[in-house]
C-alpha cells in the first residue's frame, strides 16, 4: 500500500515539475551544463550539430520538430553528452522516496 503512495507521489512530482533539458550554444558538447525547464508544449531534449561548423545546440523540442539532423530524446536532461551529478541524483530519487516511505 506504501508502494502506490511512493509511486503516485515521484509521479505527481516529475509531471509537475515538466520536462529538464540541458540548453546550450558551444563549440564543445561537455561543456554544456545549464538546464532549463522546458514549457508544456515541449516533449523532447534535442541535440543539434550541423556539418561543417564545430557547434552543437541543446534545448527543448518537440516531437513533431525532431527531424534530420536533430537528436532528440525523451526525459529528464537526456541529452548531455556526459553523465552528470544531477542525473545521478534523479536515478536515487526513487530509492529514496521508496526508503522514506516503506
Amino acid at each position: 500500500m506504501h508502494l502506490y503512495g511512493a509511486l503516485i507521489l515521484f509521479m505527481t512530482l516529475s509531471t509537475a515539475f515538466g520536462l529538464r533539458c540541458y540548453t546550450c550554444t558551444a563549440t564543445d558538447p561537455k561543456s554544456c551544463t545549464d538546464t532549463k525547464s522546458c514549457p508544456v508544449i515541449f516533449n523532447r531534449c534535442f541535440s543539434l550539430r550541423v556539418d561543417g561548423y564545430d557547434m552543437v545546440t541543446k534545448g527543448c523540442q518537440t516531437s513533431i520538430a525532431c527531424v534530420g539532423a536533430m537528436v532528440c530524446c525523451e526525459g529528464n536532461l537526456c541529452n548531455s553528452a556526459i553523465p552528470t551529478g544531477a542525473s545521478v541524483l534523479l536515478l536515487l530519487v526513487p530509492s529514496v522516496i521508496s526508503t522514506v516511505f516503506l
